[in-house]
């Protein structure tokens, strides 16, 4: 998952922190973060979470061109979930299907946070 992502982020953005289930923040200038894993950990606790009818429900998708998938984009400055087409049962999904997936691992990371990767342009 994580050369997916990697692949999926436009290059400029180096700095960002994946989560277990495939939710990603990327960062604008990671060293003026004191403390990079509690500062995603709480972005993920306040954005993550689905809630009806409240703005955590809206989201966008994002079509891939340079690694197989797609990016669901939801209320979180910088916050994106990767969606993998192997993940899905239908072999052509439509935007619906696969937003609402990305949807709910939002919710999952939201839910259980588990950091599994973090990317910074100070360690490259």
């Amino acid at each position: 998952m994580i050369e997916h992502v990697k692949l999926a982020i436009n290059p400029k953005f180096q700095d960002w922190v994946l989560f277990e289930n495939g939710t990603y923040i990327i960062f604008d200038d990671i060293s003026t973060i004191e403390n990079v894993k509690e500062e995603a950990l709480q972005l993920m606790k306040e954005f993550g979470p689905v809630s009806a009818g409240g703005p955590a429900g809206d989201f966008n998708v994002i079509h891939l061109t340079l690694t197989e998938g797609w990016l669901v984009s939801g209320h979180g400055y910088g916050m994106y979930t990767y969606v993998h087409s192997s993940e899905l049962d239908n072999e052509s999904p439509n935007d619906l299907e696969i937003g609402l997936y990305g949807r709910s691992k939002r919710d999952s990371d939201g839910q259980n946070p588990q950091i599994i990767h973090i990317n910074s342009s100070e360690i490259s």
